[in-house]
């Protein structure tokens, strides 16, 4: 087996719903992020032999292939062959997992892994319904919408609205001091965008430099905002927002890497993806932490750093209770609930934010975990390098 690595990864600023990114369309903006990240490391994409990128909505603007229409409306070669994959909110970091094991199997030196999702302009799921259900007409699946499953694993957990106010509030504390403290001024691209006149025409470009979903909390604040369904625990205050963005990173052989004259940054020790009870939807990372821990050997005695996606408070706080980490561990410097969730974008985020939060605290192993879609989860064990 080849031993395969993470040269390099980076992100777009993430917009808020009809925000500075909702004027680019999303192959536009995914190819800024593929071409930024070939600049930064002044890799010719010819080189590039395999993208593989995430996408959840494959519908209007993000259908027929979006990763290979953002690849080629770039400018790279069309001789690099180009993957849309939709695997829920699991996508972008499968995608990972996907370009990593055909570099470890040798079928390819160098790929590239992708993901994106433009929420203003094409709505989580638009892609079904329009010419028929995508459920079979005998589905008797247990499978609740979002929100449902969320409150679902509230009261399995026993998870309060304190409870899940209190980890919205630390999130935007912890990523608002990153901003300010300038640790995601390597993490993301700046990105140019149309602005728009109050009659939508154009009149010119802005830079965007910063998530748009940054909002200083507290737990008191977020107290008074209504729940979603009555009764819950769950608001747009400690939810992860609806979000514009996209992200790339670039694996390569490690002989191939440093014959290039890169040091690899990371190299995954063990990725898992797996089916969760549908009931609950959204409880995988459990299921994915147990079953990624049995493949590697490792306890989470051994993990120093965790990213996992703050789709819903409850999400995080079911994980935090069955695993008993400490949560001055996980996400330390903010997630979704501030910075935003791409759903085809995030879990490149999440990977990026656990290298460089390696790279900052000394450490050396990080789990990556997230909910998805379908009941699905990754998760990936990553190890930094140097």
């Amino acid at each position: 087996m080849t031993n395969a690595v993470i040269v390099d990864a980076v992100r777009s600023p993430y917009g808020k719903r009809f925000g500075d990114l909702a004027g680019l369309h999303p192959a536009t903006l995914l190819g800024r992020v593929q071409q930024g990240l070939l600049e930064r490391l002044d890799l010719d994409p010819a080189v590039v032999e395999q993208v593989i990128g995430g996408c959840v909505t494959q519908a209007g603007e993000q259908s027929n292939n979006v990763i290979r229409n953002a690849w080629l409306g770039t400018g790279l070669p069309a001789q690099t062959a180009v993957t849309t994959i939709d695997c829920a909110c699991g996508s972008s970091l499968q995608s990972v997992h996907l370009v990593n094991a055909l570099i470890a199997s040798g079928a390819i030196e160098v790929g590239m892994a992708s993901g994106v999702e433009s929420m203003s302009r094409v709505f989580l799921g638009a892609a079904g319904g329009e010419q028929g259900s995508p459920y079979p007409p005998s589905w008797a699946v247990d499978l609740p919408d979002q929100f449902t499953a969320a409150e679902r694993i509230a009261a399995r957990r026993g998870i309060t609205r304190r409870q899940a106010d209190e980890l919205g509030a630390l999130s935007q504390t912890r990523a608002i001091a990153a901003w300010g403290a300038g640790v995601f001024d390597e993490q993301v691209l700046p990105i140019m965008a149309p602005v728009f006149d109050d009659t939508g025409a154009p009149v010119g470009e802005k830079e965007v430099r910063t998530d748009q979903g940054l909002r200083p909390s507290t737990v008191e604040s977020l107290g008074r905002l209504q729940p979603v369904a009555p009764g819950g625990i769950h608001t747009a205050g400690n939810s992860s927002q609806i979000t514009d963005g996209a992200s790339s990173a670039i694996l390569m052989s490690e002989e191939r890497a440093r014959a290039l004259g890169y040091t690899p940054r990371a190299r995954i020790r063990s990725s898992v993806m797996v089916g969760t009870d549908t009931h609950y939807h959204l409880d995988g990372p459990v299921d994915a932490t147990r079953r990624i821990l049995q493949a590697s050997g490792m306890n989470m005695s051994d993990i120093d750093l965790v990213e996992i996606n703050e789709a819903f408070a409850s999400v995080v706080l079911s994980w935090q209770q069955v695993t008993g980490f400490d949560l001055h561990k996980v996400n330390i410097h903010g997630g979704a609930i501030a910075l935003g969730h791409p759903v085809g974008s995030t879990g490149i985020r999440l990977l990026l934010q656990a290298i460089d939060a390696l790279e900052r605290t000394d450490g050396t192993t990080a789990l990556v975990t997230l909910c998805a879609g379908g009941a699905l989860a990754p998760a990936t064990i990553i190890e930094r390098i140097g």
